[in-house]
């Protein structure tokens, strides 16, 4: 994907949290260790799963993480306004819309790998 305005540890995030909803375990295994060189830290790749139970994540980030549940899992009610309103609010529309653009290739590559059963 091409440049963005996305921190890097953000995008491996997004690409974690929509692989851990989508069971991805081979998309999980890569962006971990990408981003845990990209100076990820361990204890915040392990609160990913819980992440709105977790102070190790900024607002903004928690907005993203939000974002992605909902995107990801879009079919079972949406993107909220809530959501959506403040990602905007906190990101601008150039920002959020590269964040939907992350989120919606990483769906796509873990449906490829699920259904193809790639493995790590």
């Amino acid at each position: 994907m091409g440049t963005t305005d996305l921190a890097p540890t953000l995008k491996e995030l997004i690409k974690i949290k929509a692989s851990i909803t989508n069971k991805c375990a081979y998309c999980v295994k890569m962006h971990t260790e990408q981003a845990r060189k990209q100076g990820e830290t361990e204890q915040r790749l392990y609160a990913l799963s819980v992440w709105q139970e977790s102070p190790l994540f900024t607002y903004t980030e928690r907005a993203v993480l939000a974002l992605t549940e909902e995107v990801t899992q879009v079919s079972a009610a949406g993107l909220s306004d809530n959501t959506y309103n403040l990602c905007l609010a906190l990101l601008g529309e150039q920002v959020l819309a590269q964040c939907i653009m992350q989120i919606v290739t990483i769906n796509i590559w873990n449906r490829i790998a699920v259904a193809t059963k790639m493995t790590h």
